[in-house]
């Protein structure tokens, strides 16, 4: 399921870059997708390339930074000119770190043996 993470980031931040100005419309989700670029790089999962970050903190940035991206049109006051996008890829953000397993499939769970 991680394999989607990468696309979310990217489709935060080149979306808001077409939104004109300098305010939170398009801040909040350039600063979330960077954000999650960086920590997904930083993770210890298949996709992540320094591995310091456990998957657990990695998906609780990603259900934090889902419900802040989900409510950021009303906290931030843009919800007359946009907010389904902002919701919709918020809510997206949250399921999808909650249906994210914390370990590889393929990783052999503690108490069971291997086969060689």
């Amino acid at each position: 399921m991680a394999c989607w993470i990468y696309p979310l980031a990217s489709l935060l931040i080149i979306g808001a870059l077409g939104f004109a100005g300098n305010g939170a419309k398009t801040w909040v989700p350039v600063v979330l997708g960077a954000s999650v670029i960086l920590y997904s790089l930083l993770t210890d999962y298949e996709l992540g390339v320094v591995k310091t970050i456990p998957m657990r903190v990695h998906l609780s940035l990603d259900v934090g930074g889902g419900a802040l991206l989900a409510i950021s049109p009303w906290l931030f006051g843009f919800a007359d000119d946009v907010w389904v996008p902002y919701l919709v890829l918020g809510l997206l953000k949250i399921g999808g770190a909650l249906v994210t397993r914390t370990r590889p499939a393929h990783e052999v769970r503690s108490g069971e043996r291997q086969l060689a």
